[in-house]
């Protein structure tokens, strides 16, 4: 068959599609003289969207569509659909006064229909995508991947067309395989209607690939939409240096869906693709590997890509990303502030050693704050974003003094005004160690729905269970009434007036405690 391969990203928010370009770039590499598109419904109305996929398609007339499904962020904690779904929870379940429980309720009843017709949107434009191309070629397949499908691959696939191959995790092989004619069940998908899921697909490891950089001559020649994504100075375009989390901790999905095994792209082809980027007028990266330095060892390779990055002569470049603050040295350190490094993000959880070991996070919270001095001392002037996610396991007044000690610790090194603490509730997410624990003690019932936004459901996957979830609630419920615009500094302000603050050296001693080594056998 002459394969004509259509990409079509379903509509998010406006986040540069680099799944779908990077699959597009890989196939184009083996097979020069495929026909394929990208088609992105980020950029197009949402009024539009029925009409201008059918338009593409017509235009178009694929044998092989591919949907990319990113979000489904059901318990996002800040922003989303119809509003802040984190507040109207709040409101609904801990607010004491009646008039702002109702508003919780109805707030949560927006982002309740807003979910439920977005999910029923993005399936009916699957459908009617893919019937579109069978109008052309009877025999068009239907591919969906992304991250949203990576996640609940086993409840979508219920929902999707017989015969759509659901892809997990990274699709370049199982669509090379797929376009040569060759088997590919052996990959990371399933079939739907043809066979159930392998018992636990997701934690299959993907098959490696050798990166190379990204054609952008060639990307802007099949995506009409290419600019779409340039307009605006302070955009941040993606590119990845690197796949896979070696990493346990007890609530992240990342290191299932890429993997355990760290892939490294050569330094030398991540240059090479900043570079087309560059000249095309882009001064703002965001490195999206699942961690920018996942462990000490590869710190030199860090080192590798910023001094090529230096030796390149890109100039007024900026970049961010997610970095293990515990994976820095003072080199390091000095190339980040060199290249242009102007915001990044520590995932940190709490300021408690404890908590932190509980979690599984390898996390060493001394060696955050002394890499922390270390960075400071090399200029670093800008942002630091730090993610606290308050009431994970076996929360307690003395651990949250801890957190606020460690947090003031770090205001002290780069200024109160460059420390933004995001709050977040963990959340519970399939296929992760805290999945399993909740299910083993009866948290959650086996066969429960993750996808459902139903209130007996929302309660348990929010995760701010008691004895402190009510205390949680409340604080929070304060803290945007007080200081909405800045709400994680309030309520870090609230804890410290209603419990205080413990000594620095508390927060960073942790003795093994029962609890850690419980989690660590229901998860095992």
């Amino acid at each position: 068959m002459h394969h004509r391969v259509l990409y079509v990203r379903l509509p998010c928010n406006p986040i540069f599609p680099l799944g779908v370009v990077y699959l597009a770039d890989h196939l184009h590499k083996l097979f020069p003289s495929l026909e394929q598109r990208i088609f992105d419904l980020g950029t197009v109305p949402p009024l539009d969207f029925a009409s201008a996929l059918d338009a593409c398609v017509d235009q178009f007339r694929p044998t092989l569509l591919v949907f990319s499904w990113r979000d489904i962020q059901i318990y996002a904690p800040v922003g989303g659909r119809g509003g802040n779904p984190l507040q109207y929870a709040f409101e609904f379940f801990y607010a004491r006064n009646p008039f702002v429980k109702l508003r919780g309720a109805l707030g949560g009843f927006r982002v309740t229909s807003a979910y439920y017709t977005e999910l029923w949107r993005n399936l009916g434009l699957i459908k009617r995508g893919l019937k579109r191309a069978q109008k052309y070629h009877p025999e068009a397949r239907l591919v969906v991947g992304g991250g949203a499908v990576s996640v609940f691959y086993e409840q979508l696939g219920k929902k999707l067309p017989a015969g759509t191959i659901v892809s997990v995790g990274e699709g370049e092989t199982l669509l090379e395989k797929l376009l040569r004619g060759q088997d590919f069940r052996d990959e990371r998908c399933y079939v739907v209607g043809e066979a159930k899921p392998r018992d636990r697909l997701i934690h299959e490891w993907p098959t490696p690939i050798q990166k190379t950089a990204c054609d952008y001559d060639y990307i802007s020649g099949i995506w009409p939409e290419f600019e779409y994504y340039f307009q605006e100075s302070d955009f941040y375009v993606g590119v990845q240096t690197k796949r896979g989390c070696p990493h346990n901790c007890c609530y992240c999905v990342y290191t299932v869906v890429e993997g355990k095994q760290v892939r490294v792209n050569p330094a030398d082809e991540v240059v090479a693709e900043m570079r087309q980027l560059y000249d095309r007028g882009i001064r703002n990266f965001w490195f999206t590997d699942a961690q920018f330095i996942p462990a000490r060892k590869y710190i030199d390779d860090a080192i590798e890509l910023l001094q090529k990055i230096v030796d390149s002569g890109m100039q007024d470049v900026h970049w961010a990303a997610y970095i293990r603050a515990d994976n820095l040295n003072p080199q390091l350190c000095d190339l980040m502030v060199k290249t242009g490094m102007n915001y990044f993000e520590i995932g940190i959880t709490s300021g408690s050693q404890e908590l932190v070991r509980k979690m599984r996070m390898g996390y060493n919270l001394r060696t955050v704050l002394q890499n922390c001095r270390d960075l400071k001392a090399a200029g670093f002037k800008d942002v630091v974003s730090v993610n606290y996610s308050f009431n994970v396991i076996d929360e307690r007044p003395d651990t949250i003094r801890q957190t606020i000690a460690y947090h003031r610790e770090l205001e002290s090194i780069f200024g109160a005004d460059k420390v933004e603490p995001a709050i977040f509730f963990i959340g519970l997410q399939p296929h992760t160690h805290l999945e399993e624990y909740a299910l083993d003690k009866g948290i959650l019932q086996a066969g429960y729905d993750p996808m459902s936004l139903m209130p007996w459901t929302a309660k348990k996957l929010l995760w701010n269970p008691e004895p402190m979830g009510s205390f949680f609630g409340e604080v929070c419920l304060q803290a945007w009434k007080q200081n909405p615009n800045d709400f994680g500094r309030e309520v870090m302000r609230i804890l410290e007036s209603k419990l205080g603050r413990a000594d620095l050296e508390e927060a960073l001693t942790a003795p093994i405690a029962p609890m850690e080594k419980q989690l660590a056998t229901s998860a095992s």
